[in-house]
């Protein structure tokens, strides 16, 4: 079966060589809008969920706007934002929050980062995102060809404290800022305090008890599972 020349030709933008494809990459879908692409904005279900939607803005590891957000907003899919309002609405009760820093992410959007890695001159956030690591290595692990953001099931947050009356609210210490390239980004890395530790277990195991995995390399990293389209990945610009 031919693949459409556009998809083709997004596939070797983010880094999928002619073996890749042939080794059955995730698939392009081809809807033009979130609706089309079942993705919802988070706030249809959580109106005032906290957002700090890094890579829509100039705080990110990057240092611009990265391709495809042309708004600050978490979009996912249906049932992965439903499953996180879940996870906020039980956080409540505790007089706790999450925050968030990037849902789904525009295939467009990882082509931009994949790029940026490879321009070793641009090192202006290297003292805030990767002071310890070569930029040449962050494609190893740090910064994928094809993520996991673009099915539309994953999330990147933290957890805030709040005052009883639900104002006044504090992230809590996790001892890094998010897209912090080292390995004390880890989630069980060694060396952080046991406040840090047990903050980032508090989240853990609030996302776990609402069907989300948390990666290994990452605090902040969440995926729904089972993920509703795990071999489809998204091109929808976030308006």
């Amino acid at each position: 079966m031919r693949r459409p020349l556009a998809a083709i030709a997004l596939f070797a933008a983010i880094g999928w060589s002619a073996g890749s494809l042939a080794e059955q990459p995730p698939a392009l879908s081809p809807a033009k809008t979130a609706a089309a692409a079942n993705l919802v904005d988070i706030r249809t279900l959580v109106p005032d969920i906290a957002e700090d939607i890094k890579y829509a803005g100039h705080d990110n590891f990057v240092g611009v706007p990265v391709d495809g957000y042309r708004a600050p907003k978490c979009f996912l899919l249906r049932p992965v934002a439903e499953a996180l309002a879940r996870v906020e609405h039980e956080l409540r009760a505790q007089h706790l929050r999450l925050k968030l820093w990037d849902c789904y992410r525009p295939a467009r959007a990882v082509a931009n980062f994949v790029r940026w890695a490879h321009d070793l001159n641009d090192q202006r956030t290297k003292p805030r995102h990767y002071p310890a690591l070569d930029k040449s290595k962050l494609l190893d692990g740090y910064i994928a060809t094809v993520s996991g953001h673009s099915r539309g099931s994953t999330a990147d947050l933290t957890v805030e404290r709040c005052a009883t009356d639900g104002t006044r609210c504090e992230p809590l210490d996790m001892g890094t800022d998010f897209d912090f390239f080292d390995v004390r980004a880890h989630t069980d890395a060694p060396g952080i305090t046991p406040q840090q530790r047990a903050n980032r277990q508090l989240l853990r195991g609030a996302m776990e008890r609402g069907g989300f995995r948390n990666y290994p390399m990452e605090w902040w990293h969440y995926t729904f599972t089972p993920e509703p389209t795990p071999h489809t990945i998204y091109d929808v610009p976030v308006q």
